[in-house]
């Protein structure tokens, strides 16, 4: 995957700012969203979301990481599957977004509780089809709803960030409801974990990761 390096990755200008910074030199910048006023009721003990937030392999990386989830796949949704593959979306003209679907216990893990990590470490809301280093539609801020109950929470959640103003910025996300999802090829599935000294994840990913311990370690595994 060809990516551009840049000296700096920023991520979400809000009132509650963390300095995170990776051995790389990269500065990463994160806030932490406020609890979600509105959570889905639990029921069973698997649910499928699908966020999308840039690259992929940094969603992948911030996800693996929380208590709850039982897996993070890569991969792309938003368009056709004739067009579901690296090449293709890496032209900005296909509907699909790089994405990540999470499948997670909603009793250990709410949906809530994903998007708030989602909007503190994981994505800058307020960039419209960008994030941090890389540029085009398949790199925009946008979430899949698997249900209308996870859609319900997501649409009031962004409604709450808005009214309370955390961002310096509108907020662009998208809620696109529930598209069907494609996995990646192999070699971007667990991308970060098989590659931690590669430059784009020192500089762009790792300090997420490292976010995501800081600002919520009672969600934080291994």
């Amino acid at each position: 995957m060809s990516r551009i390096f840049p000296a700096a990755a920023v991520i979400l200008a809000g009132s509650a700012l963390i300095a995170i910074t990776s051995p790389g030199g990269a500065a990463e910048t994160a806030v932490l969203a406020p609890v979600a006023k509105t959570v889905e009721p639990v029921v069973g003990h698997r649910e499928t979301a699908t966020f999308a937030g840039g690259c992929f392999w940094g969603v992948e990386g911030v996800f693996s990481h929380v208590k709850g989830v039982i897996s993070a796949t890569s991969g792309y949704a938003g368009g056709e599957a004739s067009t579901a593959d690296y090449d293709s979306v890496s032209t900005g003209n296909t509907g699909h977004a790089e994405s990540v679907r999470v499948v997670f216990d909603p009793a250990r893990v709410n949906y809530a509780d994903l998007l708030r990590i989602y909007f503190s470490v994981v994505a800058d809301p307020t960039l419209l089809n960008r994030q941090g280093p890389d540029s085009g539609t398949q790199y925009r801020s946008a979430l899949f709803p698997t249900s209308p109950t996870q859609e319900k929470v997501a649409r009031a959640y962004i409604a709450q960030l808005s009214a309370a103003h955390i961002y310096a910025r509108p907020i662009v996300t998208r809620i696109e409801g529930n598209r069907r999802f494609f996995p990646a090829e192999a070699y971007h599935q667990d991308f970060m974990d098989r590659n931690p000294t590669h430059p784009y994840i020192v500089r762009n990913d790792r300090p997420k990761v490292e976010a995501l311990k800081q600002l919520f370690p009672a969600k934080w595994k291994a």
